[in-house]
């Protein structure tokens, strides 16, 4: 049987808190909530998921190497916070091949200035921000097509 295209889907820093963190920021869904419709999606796409949460930096980069080697279609990535912070990200998204499409639930925009700076933005296919848990899927149909 032949193994389903798969999209790598990475989640950074305090996203397993989603649900109670800040409700009126990134609302009330879980990351669980989020991963069934995820998967759900996916199914109807043909495609196959692998959705990891990490509050550690060097996690979010071998998993990004794991993805190029694996030959993943493409990657979701939500950095959280290290978005503004992380040269190493950046690096390590711009050394892989697979496409990154990075998500945000919230419009960093929109928020405090030190949210303004992403260094994920540059080396990324695109960018998703500021539509909740509906920028995933977005980002999931894109991934597809790519």
């Amino acid at each position: 049987m032949a193994t389903l295209p798969t999209i790598y889907v990475l989640n950074g820093p305090n996203l397993n808190l989603l649900g109670t963190r800040e409700p009126a920021i990134y609302g009330h869904e879980t990351l669980d909530d989020i991963a069934g419709a995820l998967e759900d999606r996916a199914r109807a796409l043909g495609l196959g998921i692998e959705m990891r949460q990490s509050n550690h930096e060097g996690h979010l980069i071998d998993w990004l190497h794991e993805a190029n080697a694996e030959s993943a279609k493409a990657v979701i990535l939500n950095a959280g916070a290290f978005t503004h912070t992380s040269v190493a990200l950046h690096d390590a998204v711009k050394a892989i091949s697979v496409p990154v499409i990075e998500v945000h639930l919230s419009n960093p925009h929109a928020r405090e200035a030190f949210r303004h700076k992403s260094f994920i933005a540059p080396v990324a296919q695109g960018t998703i921000t500021g539509l909740g848990s509906l920028g995933y899927e977005l980002a999931l149909d894109a991934a597809a097509r790519l």
